[in-house]
């Protein structure tokens, strides 16, 4: 099946492209989700017309996750764990908890946009990255230290 992008699609294309992917995908995700519309003529037509008004919208999305990564990059938070022997701490720091951390700190952040390859499991400063659009990534520092 070929669909129309009508914004950036990491695996896929940019805005505009016309790309080939499977039936399921095109008819069950992209096009229910406002990813994409079936490539056809009527379709393409009324595509180049808004073409301008899509890539405006997309834009303003970038420009406002830029302004927010750049206020992200210069947030640190501190997580408090309890810690027993050798200062291992117990259970973890995860994308739940830095995104509550966040909260505190007035920024509402997905847990899912944040990038936890595993969950931090040892005291020390972590660069936690928050994917914030296709294009745009913070990075914030995340302070594991000691409870009192």
């Amino acid at each position: 099946m070929k669909v129309i992008l009508k914004q950036k699609y990491e695996k896929l294309g940019n805005i505009g492209e016309i790309v080939t992917v499977k039936d399921g995908f095109g008819h069950n995700y992209l096009i229910p989700k406002g990813f994409a519309i079936a490539a056809n003529e009527k379709n393409l037509k009324l595509f180049e017309l808004e073409r301008k008004r899509i890539e405006a919208v997309a834009n303003k999305e970038t420009a406002s996750a830029v302004e927010l990564k750049n206020k992200l990059d210069t947030i640190s938070v501190t997580a408090e764990v309890q810690v027993g022997e050798e200062d291992r701490i117990f259970g973890s720091v995860t994308a739940q908890n830095v995104a509550d951390l966040l909260k505190e700190k007035g920024f509402e952040i997905d847990k899912r946009k944040i990038i936890l390859e595993d969950p931090l499991k040892a005291l020390g400063v972590y660069e936690v990255g928050i994917k914030l659009h296709p294009d745009v990534e913070a990075q914030v520092k995340v302070w594991i230290v000691k409870q009192d």
